[in-house]
């Protein structure tokens, strides 16, 4: 059969499809709106639905925050509280808390803005010199902490907060004001209250900052890093706030290759890494916490060589000069010092 013959055959069959379903062939402007889905965005049909459509989920369950020091005081309203606090609604405009409590209340007048984080605002409104009257999230607002925290916690509950009842900054009275303020951007993310996570831990871990500064030190002051990618702030299983179980396991999380398996595994390796390195910075290489040979020299001492304590006058330019000492000492020879699968394994050789 040739190829113009099948073609007729073809437009032929399209043409009786088409009369013989002249509803889908061609349909009228009215049958082609009917299946589509309504765009009059002032129709009652998309007016009964617009509650729903502006009812910001994360916020659409806010209600009046619980004050102790004001348990008779009422709601009163937003436009009641920026009557007197403009300067603090101007800065509260811009901030996601602002866009998300104020999309839920138009959607739900019952949803409250202000009143969500501090509580009815009645009596704070009668006497607004007395402190405690409205849930404060400063020092000197009258507030306690745990009543600060505990109106934070109604929202951010679970996931990295599981854990800090109990934790570290909460033993030592910290308030979630202390590091975040939610009344201004003032960083990127997080509503931090310095302009990065690592200026607002540096308000109390000075001495940690400072070690960023040595010599070898973690790519932190760099922006490469930041506190939160090692330690959870809001708690955790460990002392030290870390986001995994253990020391070793947060270091594999960048440094997977030092995890292995190996056949031949170095002990003070797999018990802590902070046995040879100091996590924050270090003035020897490699974020040591002394210098090779004689951070090995701890624990190797009078086994095979050395069978003598290395002191600085095993350098070049000392009395006795050794040559196990010289370039990157122990490591010279041990080069796969955090484990092996060499057949030379035992000792860490290459």
């Amino acid at each position: 059969m040739s190829l113009l013959r099948i073609t007729a055959i073809l437009l032929l069959g399209g043409a009786l499809f088409s009369h013989g379903n002249g509803a889908h062939a061609q349909q009228s402007r009215e049958q082609l709106a009917r299946g589509l889905p309504s765009s009059n965005l002032s129709g009652t049909d998309v007016q009964a639905t617009q509650a729903s459509l502006l009812a910001a989920p994360g916020f659409a369950r806010a209600r009046v925050a619980s004050n102790p020091a004001a348990a008779d005081a009422t709601a009163v309203g937003e436009a009641t509280c920026t009557s007197c606090h403009q300067l603090e609604a101007n800065h509260f405009t811009h901030t996601l808390h602002a866009l998300g409590l104020h999309a839920a209340s138009q959607a739900d007048a019952s949803i409250p803005v202000c009143e969500a984080c501090h509580g009815p605002g009645s009596r704070h409104a009668q006497a607004p010199f007395e402190k405690g009257l409205i849930i404060a999230f400063t020092k000197g607002g009258g507030t306690p902490t745990e009543v600060q925290t505990a109106t934070c916690l109604n929202c951010h509950k679970g996931g990295p907060r599981d854990h800090w009842s109990g934790s570290v900054h909460q033993r030592n009275d910290l308030s979630c004001s202390d590091c975040h303020n939610p009344m201004a951007n003032f960083s990127a993310e997080g509503f931090m209250a310095r302009n990065s996570i690592n200026d607002t831990c540096a308000q109390c871990h000075k001495d940690v900052r400072l070690q960023f500064n040595r010599r070898s030190h973690m790519p932190l002051p760099e922006g490469q890093m930041s506190c939160v990618d090692c330690h959870n702030p809001h708690g955790s299983i460990t002392n030290p706030l870390l986001k995994t179980n253990t020391v070793n396991e947060t270091c594999y999380q960048c440094h997977a290759e030092k995890r292995g398996p190996f056949l031949f595994e170095h002990a003070p390796v797999r018990e802590n890494c902070l046995n040879c390195h100091s996590p924050h910075g270090s003035n020897q290489n490699t974020l040591l916490v002394a210098p090779v040979p004689f951070l090995c020299q701890q624990c190797h001492t009078g086994q095979r060589h050395p069978n003598d304590l290395h002191t600085a006058q095993s350098l070049a330019t000392g009395s006795t000069p050794d040559e196990r000492v010289m370039g990157r000492g122990c490591l010279t020879c041990h080069a796969n010092i955090h484990g092996s699968n060499a057949p030379s394994g035992p000792r860490f050789h290459e």
